[in-house]
């Protein structure tokens, strides 16, 4: 048997107070007028007359409460409604929310796992080569797409340095025409997005280039990220005093090994 945990608004309550005074009135009014009214020796109310002005007021006003208790209840059920929708609004902006942050943690993961795998810095061209290599595959795993180009360029001449081409395994794709001067000025390539590198004092600029018509704010920002860490790679393999440092290290080895003989 269904228990009903029905619970009356002070409203409802009110309302039904007021419709039982009224129906008293309306039920009590034949015994509560029991003659004519004289007004004056030649102006009397008729008994008939009192009882059904009364009864037509009473229920003109029954009528009236009963308006004004739907307008009311209507008033009430449009404010439940309204409350109801900022509660789904604000639980959509919650989920919202919350699906948002999940992205981002998965990004900061992604993002340690790539520059926390970087165990030592690249000493040749070839090293440099798997970099890019790693970390083309992973702007693959970012934004949806079949290759990537990146590409390291003289800010002066606007000649090509060094380049590398990945492509998604499985996907045949020949060589993409990329102008350099037009990425350097800033111009659109369209069908193609560039993210190009931040630092603005060096003589070199690298650039990441997708056959995308564009990309998310949080996709620009990865890649970004791994634009300025190749300038970063690409700055160390061509330092002299990185190279100075390796020969120091090597006159300090053989100065070891022969202090050891």
């Amino acid at each position: 048997m269904k228990n009903f945990n029905f619970r009356p608004s002070i409203l409802q309550i009110l309302y039904l107070i007021l419709f039982i005074i009224l129906f008293s009135f309306i039920f009590y009014t034949p015994t509560l007028i029991s003659g004519p009214m004289h007004l004056t020796k030649k102006f009397i109310i008729e008994e008939e007359t009192i009882e059904g002005t009364l009864l037509s007021i009473l229920f003109l006003l029954s009528i009236l409460i009963m308006f004004l208790y739907n307008r009311e209840v209507n008033r009430h059920k449009e404010m439940a409604e309204k409350i109801a929708g900022d509660k789904k609004s604000v639980e959509k902006k919650l989920d919202a929310s919350y699906r948002y942050i999940g992205v981002i943690n998965v990004q900061i993961q992604e993002i340690k796992s790539i520059f926390n795998a970087v165990d030592k810095y690249p000493e040749s061209k070839e090293d440099l080569k798997k970099s890019l290599h790693f970390l083309g595959e992973h702007v693959l795993g970012i934004v949806n797409v079949n290759w990537v180009l990146f590409r390291i360029v003289n800010s002066k001449t606007q000649r090509t340095i060094s380049e590398h081409l990945e492509i998604r395994t499985g996907f045949a794709f020949g060589y993409p025409h990329v102008s350099n001067k037009m990425i350097v000025e800033n111009q659109s390539i369209s069908p193609l997005t560039p993210v190009v590198s931040n630092p603005q004092n060096l003589n070199i600029i690298v650039f990441c280039v997708m056959p995308i018509e564009k990309i998310s704010n949080e996709q620009h920002i990865f890649i970004q990220a791994i634009i300025n860490e190749i300038t970063k790679l690409f700055i160390i393999l061509n330092s002299t005093y990185y190279k100075k440092e390796n020969k120091l290290f090597e006159v300090e080895k053989t100065k070891h090994r022969l202090s050891n003989v």
